[in-house]
């Protein structure tokens, strides 16, 4: 048994790879490194990165994937979050080794790069502030203007940087610039910052410095440092290409990664954007990073998809040189096709109508025989109580049935899935709301197991759980959290008075089920227990991906 999972197919980068190992290009080595900045927590375009970097590094003999932590920026950065992304990762499959790194292992070293370079007369202290940094800048139309400070001596660069690293001026007040060309076309290369003062508590470091290198400076030298042989980003670093480029080579480094740009992963109805997503947890329109409407990881993880079948659903979207926007349907085909031949079927009724079997002996029991799973044989069966009191769902049932309403009405007989054919014979409201209280039916011993001796056919089949021997629970359905760009209010809906098969007393977040006729739900990592039972609809049975292959 097994789901169809695509072979890792060969594509641009896997193609320049396996031309590099003909050449013998880096000695036959291919390391590659997965670098998140703990800012943040992982979300699903992240897996696509962890999928392509890790996964080829297994795929060629003695690759080796390294995980850096590229942590410069400490007014951004929490342990929590490194705690997260490792949790991610190893969750989703992949293992660094004993390859973890941080770009703060480097700061000594950085620090020594950026003195060279100013000895080499490729980078300057700049006094100009962020505006005027900006302004001076230029634009894409036009070219920008030399920092007055741009032909200060070795000398004087070097004394200035010194005192920026002992802590002598105030935030935004100095800056380390790269020396370029004002006037290039790719604003990039206008004499970037490579370090920036910043009084700020490092999670590592402490207080041991008040400089930090960007972000650019950092991660191609912490490549190098590494020995890193493909340096595997998203397309939104392809301007940065050429500095990555010009600062490895004005340092002679012994080890130059090669810089290769793949698309990123957009999804519909999906924000991923590390700020954003923060927002929405500081805003409180959700839980927490790891609520279940998130697309992080970890919020994913609790909602019930399995690594698997996001895995499965990165092989399937391959890897591409032109941005695109994915269908989510594909993501959820992918956990349905995963879940359908794995998850155990059981009965739960979310919204309960009371059906009361008037001719069934009171206080009786009987155990019937249902299938965990029919995609697979030998997950076997369980038993399911009936008895006489039973729940349905509300909208199986109509007073005044429009036409093609096959499910249970006032003199109709339909099917009990696992049992027997019932007929509704009289209906019990409130006689001051019209509520309706109680569905009073009758039931034909004959029929049990769902079939009729006489060979007569009914067209609607209905779950069902007994009053005696199910038990409550919460269930939250999830929509998606933005329709279009706009945040969608109503993205979550909480059902508390359920009613599911006492099957599920015990059950655990890792264990998925299938609700018939409902979807795929598991149990909240967070909020369930035995006394409090709360399950996680993790996508429903509608499958509109399946009609788009169709079509």
């Amino acid at each position: 048994m097994s789901s169809s999972k695509p072979e890792p197919s060969a594509d641009f980068i896997r193609n320049i790879i396996a031309e590099d190992l003909k050449t013998n290009k880096n000695d036959g080595r291919v390391v590659t490194r997965f670098p998140p900045e703990p800012n943040g927590y992982l979300h699903i375009g992240h897996a696509k990165a962890i999928c392509i970097n890790f996964g080829i590094a297994s795929e060629n003999k003695g690759g080796v994937c390294h995980l850096r932590l590229d942590d410069t920026n400490p007014s951004k950065e929490d342990t929590e979050y490194i705690d997260s992304i490792k949790s991610d990762i190893k969750w989703l499959g992949f293992d660094w080794g004993k390859h973890l790194y941080y770009a703060s292992d480097y700061f000594e070293k950085l620090y020594e790069y950026a003195v060279q370079l100013i000895k080499n007369g490729n980078a300057y202290v700049c006094d100009l502030n962020a505006d005027e940094i900006r302004e001076y800048r230029g634009t894409l139309t036009e070219p920008g203007k030399n920092s007055p400070y741009r032909d200060r001596s070795v000398k004087e660069n070097l004394d200035l940087f010194e005192r920026m690293r002992k802590g002598e001026f105030e935030d935004g007040t100095h800056v380390l610039r790269a020396k370029i060309d004002m006037a290039s076309p790719n604003l990039t290369m206008r004499d970037p910052t490579l370090y920036r003062i910043r009084h700020e508590s490092h999670h590592r470091t402490g207080d041991k410095w008040c400089i930090y290198p960007m972000y650019d400076f950092a991660h191609c030298l912490s490549d190098s440092i590494e020995g890193i042989t493909h340096s595997i980003c998203t397309l939104e670093f392809e301007n940065n290409r050429p500095l990555y480029d010009w600062i490895l080579d004005q340092l002679n480094v012994k080890c130059h990664p090669q810089q290769i740009e793949f698309a990123r992963l957009n999804l519909t109805h999906t924000i991923l954007s590390k700020r954003k997503l923060l927002e929405l947890v500081e805003n409180k329109h959700v839980t927490g990073w790891n609520d279940p409407r998130m697309p992080t990881l970890s919020g994913l993880r609790r909602r019930g998809y399995t690594p698997e079948a996001i895995r499965n659903f990165c092989e399937r979207i391959g890897v591409a040189k032109s941005n695109s926007v994915v269908d989510i349907a594909l993501l959820e085909y992918c956990l349905r096709e995963y879940l359908n031949l794995r998850a155990q079927r059981v009965m739960a009724v979310l919204r309960p109508l009371k059906i009361i079997i008037d001719n069934y002996p009171e206080g009786k029991t009987e155990e019937l025989d249902a299938q965990n799973n029919p995609e697979d044989p030998t997950m076997g069966s369980r038993k399911i109580s009936f008895s006489r009191v039973l729940y349905i769902e509300q909208d199986d049932f109509c007073e005044n049935p429009p036409k093609n309403y096959f499910r249970l009405a006032p003199g109709r007989e339909v099917r009990l899935k696992h049992a027997y054919y019932i007929k509704c014979e009289k209906v019990v409201k409130n006689d001051k709301t019209g509520e309706i209280l109680e569905v009073h039916c009758t039931y034909d011993p004959e029929t049990r197991g769902g079939g009729s001796k006489d060979g007569r056919k009914v067209k609607g089949t209905l779950h069902w759980v007994s009053e005696q021997h199910s038990i409550k629970a919460e269930v939250r359905l999830y929509d998606y959290l933005f329709k279009d760009t706009s945040f969608n209010p109503n993205s979550l809906e909480k059902l508390t008075s359920c009613r599911v098969e006492s099957v599920l007393k015990n059950a655990l977040p890792e264990k998925q089920y299938q609700f018939l006729r409902h979807g795929y739900f598991c149990a909240d990592s967070v909020d369930s227990s035995k006394d409090n039972l709360v399950f996680n609809r993790t996508v429903s049975l509608r499958d509109t991906w399946a009609k788009i292959k169709s079509k």
